[in-house]
């Protein structure tokens, strides 16, 4: 970035007065994690974690090893197993666009950056199928002031609240169907609006799915993903987040080719 003319000027002032010897600025302090609130938006994964309905398999832990060895310390090792689409996780472009970016080349810049919470709770107690709007998004900007380019933007439903009850969370626990599932999610109109107009870094919601429970073309997820941009599914805790002033960290696991993967997200907050 090109400096102003006048700091050019006052920094050849300085070296003239002190024979070519400019003061150094002084060391800028570190990232302090007491300046910050630190929230996990993950759900732990285990047993219960909740899947896709049609998913053939969900997670699952095996013991290696657990006890004394003979040398006489504690040991212990697992093997785990999961899809890759379930409990907190991300959901790459290529999971809805052909050729687009995988789980391992997912930018950084989409999954460490500033965050905005659009809460749609109350409209969403009262209409479980509901979806975010245009306008919403636009009432939030009037209150909160624009959403800049890069942004990470959380839906907040209160879903969270149902896990890990399936029929509660889902809106429906019959086995190996997906066709009757009722919860909130972004709508079409506002991920085109936050997609295509904001440019925003990634979306992300406390529901099963970016899209809402009973989508049959899954929009929002092509809207998303022809843009490059990766999902957040699953989340929880948006309710300890402001409107604004978080920054959200979302790591997946790194798998090459990937569609998605198991998520650990977290949000600092400003104290």
């Amino acid at each position: 970035m090109r400096r102003p003319t006048t700091t050019i000027a006052a920094s050849a002032l300085l070296a003239a007065c002190t024979g070519g010897q400019t003061a150094q600025p002084a060391p800028r302090a570190g990232f302090d994690p007491a300046a910050y609130r630190i929230v996990d938006l993950t759900h732990a994964f285990d047993a219960r974690t909740l899947y896709w309905p049609t998913s053939p398999t969900g997670f699952r832990l095996d013991t290696l090893a657990a006890g004394t060895t003979p040398g006489g310390w504690y040991y212990s090792a697992n093997a785990f197993s999961a899809p890759e689409h379930g409990g907190t996780h991300l959901d790459a472009p290529i999971h809805f666009a052909a050729g687009h970016a995988t789980a391992d080349r997912v930018a950084l810049e989409r999954l460490v950056a500033p965050a905005v919470v659009i809460d749609v709770s109350a409209k969403a107690a009262s209409d479980a199928d509901y979806r975010l709007t245009r306008q919403d998004v636009l009432d939030f900007e009037a209150r909160h002031g624009a959403i800049r380019a890069g942004t990470i933007v959380l839906l907040r439903t209160g879903w969270s609240a149902r896990w890990p009850d399936r029929r509660r969370y889902l809106g429906d626990d019959t086995p190996n169907d997906a066709s009757k599932l009722h919860f909130p999610s972004f709508g079409e109109d506002a991920a085109r609006l936050l997609v295509g107009e904001r440019k925003v870094g990634a979306i992300g919601a406390d529901v099963a799915s970016i899209d809402f429970g009973q989508s049959k073309d899954f929009v929002v997820h092509r809207v998303a993903s022809a843009a490059d941009v990766p999902g957040l599914e699953n989340l929880t805790a948006l309710d300890a987040l402001p409107p604004t002033g978080a920054t959200v960290i979302a790591l997946p696991m790194k798998i090459a080719g990937g569609s998605g993967g198991p998520l650990r997200a977290i949000a600092l907050v400003p104290r």
